[in-house]
């Protein structure tokens, strides 16, 4: 049996990034309230709160998975990004309703708008922080296959879509003096980013559950397993998952009989090796058993179709 394990890069970086892009966007979008009064940019400003807690949370996951493991938690804390992106998505989740409760007032009794040309222009600063931000993020957690980084970044763009729509609700009643847009666009932002809290918290949810590796991650395994079997190799209880950036793959190899112990762990190690390669950072147990003896197939439930 072979396990192979990995280290995990300073991603904290980022969080900082992060962090800093929350502080610089609340103070603006707060600038842009009190400027205005639009309740529509005062939700805005909720959810910079909200991406702040959710930075900061995410800073404290990175420093946790970049913990080596020890006695009691024996894989490592990689887990832990699954905790981090859940409270993204759940506070996602509380923007949108705190944007719901602050617009249904204004909705029942509107208050003209002050200031509308200044308010605009400082929104579309914060915004293009954060856009900016949400790229840089987006792209480390897809190189690094940190969900924590990536669940940041999608915050941060829910962050850019309501600004985008609130600033499209204060040029209308700009432009057109019906003052109620400004709760109806911040209303129909909030409905629209509680979809992206939705599927952070089911991909946590999932993740927690030890849910396989994507079907194409499985077939290349399989892939390569195919390619023993004219050597009368065969393979079964092929069993596989994902924590965070790191996959889990669990197989049972049957050799000859006839083979030496050292002869089986080179073919384990080859094997190994070659998924590795074509699904990066994974971790591997290999089990030999004799391909004649029919108790190593005992338990093919395992396998995985």
């Amino acid at each position: 049996m072979n396990i192979e394990a990995q280290g995990h890069p300073d991603l904290t970086r980022f969080a900082w990034l992060s962090i800093t892009a929350a502080v610089v966007t609340i103070l603006l979008k707060a600038s842009a309230y009190f400027v205005t009064g639009s309740v529509g940019l005062l939700s805005d400003a909720l959810e910079s709160l909200v991406n702040l807690a959710a930075a900061l949370v995410a800073l404290f996951t990175l420093k946790l998975i970049e913990r080596p493991a020890n006695e009691r938690f024996t894989f490592g804390f990689s887990k832990a990004e699954y905790f981090s992106s859940g409270f993204e998505g759940g506070m996602i989740l509380l923007a949108a309703v705190a944007i719901i409760f602050t617009a249904l007032p204004r909705l029942i009794h509107p208050v003209p708008l002050e200031q509308v040309g200044l308010g605009l222009l400082i929104s579309v600063v914060a915004s293009l922080v954060n856009l900016g931000v949400a790229l840089v993020l987006l792209q480390a957690g897809k190189r690094y296959g940190s969900i924590t980084l990536e669940a940041d970044a999608r915050h941060l763009l829910t962050d850019v879509w309501t600004t985008a729509g609130v600033l499209i609700g204060i040029a209308l009643v700009w432009l057109t003096g019906y003052v109620r847009l400004d709760p109806i666009v911040a209303l129909l932002v909030a409905s629209n980013i509680l979809y992206t809290g939705y599927r952070l918290l089911r991909r946590s949810a999932i993740g927690l559950m030890d849910v396989a590796l994507p079907t194409e991650d499985v077939k290349t395994i399989e892939g390569i397993l195919d390619s023993y079997q004219t050597e009368g190799i065969r393979f079964h209880g092929l069993r596989t998952r994902r924590a965070a950036a790191i996959s889990y793959v669990v197989m049972h190899i049957l050799v000859p009989g006839e083979w030496t112990v050292e002869h089986g762990h080179k073919l384990a190690d080859e094997i190994e090796k070659r998924v590795r390669t074509a699904v990066p950072n994974t971790r591997i147990v290999t089990h030999i058993e004799p391909v004649e003896d029919p108790i190593s197939l005992q338990d093919a439930a395992l396998e995985q179709e």
